[in-house]
C-alpha cells in the first residue's frame, strides 16, 4: 500500500494534488444549480458538494469556493434568494461538465451548453428541463470556512419535482432508474447500481434486506 504524506502533497503539482484529494473521499453527488441574475441572465453551474443536512426541516448545503474571483451562482443567490438543484443524468454529463468553464456573467451556460431550461409554476428560477429530479430551494444562511475561505451555504427545500417512476411506495427515490450519475474527483462521471436496501438499523438486531424480502 502506497503512503502519501502531507509533505508529499505539498510537493505535488497543483493538478495532481487536486485529482488525488478530490477523488479519495469517494463518490459525490452531481447536480446543476440554476439561477438567474437581476438582469435576467440565466446561469447554470455543476456542483459536487451538495449534501443532505436534515429532513425536518428539509435542508441542504453546498460549498462555494473563495469569492476572490466572481462566483455568478453565489452572487445570483444572494440577489434573488433562491435557486434550483437539478440532478445530472447520463445523457447530460458532457454538457453539464462544460458549465464549469469560466464564462463571463453576461453569458448563459444554458445557451452555450445547449441545456434546455424550463420555468415551473410561478417560480422565477430556471430548472433543467431534462433532469428527472429537480428542487427549488431558498437561501437560509451561510457560514465562512476560515481555514480555506470557502463558504457553506444552507438552503431550505421549498418544492420537489421528480419523475413519478422513481418514487417507491415508501417514498424512497430510486435514482438508478433515472440514470442519475455521481462524480469521482473533479472530472469522472459514474453511473451507480443499487446493490441492496436494508431495514432501519437497531441494536441487537441484524437489519434485513428490504429487496430480498420484497419490500
Amino acid at each position: 500500500m502506497k503512503k502519501i504524506t502531507k509533505k508529499d502533497l505539498e510537493d505535488f503539482d497543483k493538478i495532481a494534488r487536486l485529482n488525488l484529494i478530490n477523488s479519495i473521499t469517494g463518490y459525490k453527488s452531481a447536480n446543476l444549480i440554476g439561477t438567474v441574475s437581476k438582469k435576467g441572465i440565466l446561469n447554470l453551474a455543476i456542483f459536487s458538494s451538495i449534501t443532505h443536512l436534515g429532513s425536518d426541516p428539509a435542508l441542504l448545503g453546498f460549498i462555494v469556493r473563495p469569492t476572490i474571483v466572481p462566483r455568478n451562482t453565489y452572487a445570483n443567490i444572494k440577489e434573488t434568494g433562491s435557486f434550483t438543484v437539478n440532478a445530472v443524468t447520463e445523457s447530460l454529463i458532457q454538457k453539464a461538465h462544460q458549465t464549469a468553464a469560466n464564462y463571463p456573467e453576461i453569458i448563459s451556460e444554458f445557451e452555450v451548453t445547449q441545456i434546455a431550461s424550463e420555468f415551473i409554476e410561478n417560480i422565477d428560477q430556471p430548472f433543467v428541463k431534462e433532469s428527472p429530479v429537480k428542487l427549488w430551494c431558498k437561501y437560509v444562511n451561510e457560514y465562512p470556512i476560515i481555514e480555506n475561505d470557502c463558504i457553506l451555504i444552507i438552503a431550505s427545500i421549498e418544492a420537489i419535482y421528480l419523475d413519478e417512476n422513481l418514487i417507491q411506495k415508501d417514498k424512497w427515490v430510486h435514482l438508478e432508474k433515472g440514470k442519475i450519475v455521481t462524480i469521482n474527483g473533479l472530472d469522472g462521471y459514474c453511473l451507480p447500481r443499487l446493490l441492496d436496501r436494508f431495514e432501519y438499523a437497531r441494536p441487537n438486531t441484524i437489519a434485513q434486506s428490504l429487496l430480498k424480502n420484497g419490500s
